[in-house]
């Protein structure tokens, strides 16, 4: 007798890369994962594709403004996970420090990575990783419908 037909789930799409700890890396960090959303679907320009954007040139920023150790790259790792429609991502630099959401006056030009992340993300936290350091990460939910308003899982 035959096995039944089971629909296996489906693997996460990944892109994964290091950058220098440079501000360079950081936007080319921004820039690629931007050219990534878009070849999984999700058009620049949407609220999907900019939300996940400034995630990513935030936490980018934050490897290599607090961060950054002499020598040592950042690495950025995005997951989509299509059944629960998120957008993962992982950004690790090589510093012990974690990082804080701290209270900004009014005037300050900068300090509110953290408070950006915490917005337009679902959920966010940190993790120690294997070596020195931590991993950051953020999850994105995206809106459901279809292609123009978020991923399209299938191969170009």
């Amino acid at each position: 007798m035959p096995a039944p037909h089971t629909q296996s789930p489906t693997s996460p799409l990944v892109f994964a890369q290091r950058f220098s700890a440079t501000r360079r890396g950081a936007r080319l960090a921004r820039l690629l994962a931007g050219l990534q959303l878009i070849d999984w679907g999700c058009p620049a320009g949407t609220d999907d594709h900019d939300a996940v954007s400034v995630v990513v040139a935030e936490l980018a920023a934050n490897a290599v403004l607090h961060g950054r150790v002499p020598g040592r790259d950042f690495a950025l790792l995005l997951t989509y996970d299509d059944d629960r429609r998120v957008i993962r991502i992982e950004v690790s630099d090589t510093h012990p420090a974690r990082p804080a959401r701290v209270a900004r006056a009014a005037d300050d030009d900068h300090g509110r990575g953290l408070v950006l992340v915490d917005a337009l993300a679902t959920r966010w936290g940190v993790r120690d990783r294997v070596g020195p350091g931590k991993t950051v990460w953020a999850e994105c939910a995206l809106a459901d419908g279809g292609a123009d308003a978020g991923v399209d899982p299938s191969p170009r």
